[in-house]
């Protein structure tokens, strides 16, 4: 199973990549304006904070077939191409670039996807990952049981496409998803931090160091 920091937050990805076994970073255009910075500071920055085992998740801008090969071969080449996959969405274009970039030996993750059947479609042409927009799919019905019934459906025909469930409301979403075994997911800093801290786990910590303290005048063991 994979787990992705989905952000371009440098500070917030060497925090929580500091103490959580994290399986690389996703971006996108819009992660990547709110950065503040130029996108190629921003990929300079992330091959220093994270290792060359976990992998940088990039998404090509052009609409058009040319220029979306042209966008996801400059990617590719991020950290000489070691463990770098390339976000192509599933608009027509980007189904027919999808077998091309994969011809090219460039790993892809199929984007923008709302529904079963357009990652059925990706999946077919080729693409490694599989990134439906689970909150947004929410808004058209029960996104959450379509992402665990797309995962049944890629087993039931040997595709060999992960799905890497993307684009989560809060914790429960992506609880929902852990449970029902999806083989990816990316997940921004608050909510990954929501899943992590419990104010029980304080309360119990304070508990357990003011009694030792109580009992034997200091915090050590």
């Amino acid at each position: 199973m994979e787990f992705f920091i989905d952000s371009a937050d440098i500070e917030a990805i060497r925090e929580l990549a500091a103490f959580l076994p994290i399986d690389g970073v996703t971006t996108n255009p819009t992660i990547l304006t709110k950065s503040g910075k130029d996108p190629e500071q921003v990929f300079a920055e992330l091959c220093e904070v994270l290792t060359e085992d976990q992998k940088i998740i990039a998404q090509v801008v052009s609409p058009d077939y040319d220029s979306i090969l042209a966008e996801a071969q400059k990617i590719a080449s991020i950290r000489g191409g070691k463990n770098i996959v390339v976000k192509i969405p599933v608009t027509h274009e980007g189904l027919r670039a999808i077998p091309a970039a994969k011809a090219m030996g460039i790993k892809v993750l199929a984007t923008g996807i709302y529904s079963p059947d357009q990652a059925f479609w990706a999946a077919k042409a080729g693409a490694d990952y599989l990134a439906p927009y689970v909150n947004r799919m929410c808004n058209y019905g029960d996104g959450v049981g379509q992402v665990i019934e797309l995962v049944q459906t890629l087993a039931q025909y040997g595709l060999a496409a992960k799905v890497c469930a993307a684009s989560f409301k809060n914790v429960d979403q992506v609880h929902q998803l852990l449970a029902a075994g999806v083989p990816a997911i990316t997940v921004n800093p608050d909510t990954i931090r929501d899943m992590v801290d419990h104010p029980g786990t304080a309360i119990a910590m304070d508990e357990f160091c003011a009694n030792w303290q109580k009992a034997y005048g200091r915090t050590t063991l």
